[in-house]
């Protein structure tokens, strides 16, 4: 899962994305309104943390661009706490979620979670695909009720596919979304993480779609 976080305050912007990443994600980082639209503009991510006393362009203004240009996106904005205000317009602008500032890095992350979780229709936050099962409150995976020891590429190359279940995932779409926008990408390393991650699992969910990509889904006979 990959996040692009916009707030122009260093310390807090390295803090949030620290976090995220030791939870498991790939981040992306924006330190004013105008990157942060350009690379909400070009590049697909999952959720999106935004501020919105930003320089440049303010974070209203961000969103209401992504907004008319058909972003779709989860965006969580961060408003400050005597600005009421704030959170109106955000939300009226498309917001998704708001986080009043100062917060514990721990609420971000289960507004985070939930938001990748609805957007994907999941209601809870263990997803289950027959007997492998997804905490991703915890970023660990079960199969039968014995924890899997995943990479970090693994464990986010199954969370995607987990997130996207009964779907055809298509290796390019799996690397946009596993790496930040510096990685040398290399669609053909879907392939060795697929055959990992099969391997590890013991249980044959992961369909290849000959031409397409990937696709996990629960066997037919399973509840």
């Amino acid at each position: 899962m990959r996040i692009l976080v916009v707030e122009d305050d260093v310390n807090l912007n390295r803090q949030l994305a620290d976090t995220l990443k030791e939870a498991g994600y790939v981040v992306d980082q924006a330190f004013d309104g105008e990157e942060g639209h350009f690379l909400g503009d070009t590049e697909p991510y999952d959720a999106i943390i935004l501020d919105i006393g930003l320089p440049e362009m303010d974070g209203v203004t961000v969103l209401e661009k992504w907004r008319g240009a058909g972003r779709g996106v989860p965006v969580l904005i961060l408003t400050a706490r005597d600005r009421w205000s704030d959170k109106v317009a955000g939300i009226d602008a498309g917001a998704d979620d708001y986080v009043t500032k100062p917060f514990h890095v721990e609420e971000v992350l289960a507004r985070i979670r939930a938001l990748i979780r609805r957007a994907a229709g999941h209601s809870s936050s263990e997803i289950i695909c027959g007997p492998v099962r997804l905490d991703t409150k915890s970023s660990k995976a079960t199969v039968n009720g014995t924890t899997l020891k995943l990479t970090s590429h693994e464990y986010r190359l199954l969370a995607y596919l987990m997130h996207h279940m009964g779907e055809v995932v298509s290796r390019t779409e799996l690397v946009e979304h596993m790496y930040d926008q510096d990685f040398d990408r290399d669609s053909n390393t879907i392939e060795v993480f697929v055959g990992r991650l099969r391997k590890k699992m013991g249980v044959d969910l992961i369909e290849t779609v000959r031409g397409l990509g990937y696709r996990i889904q629960a066997p037919k006979h399973a509840n």
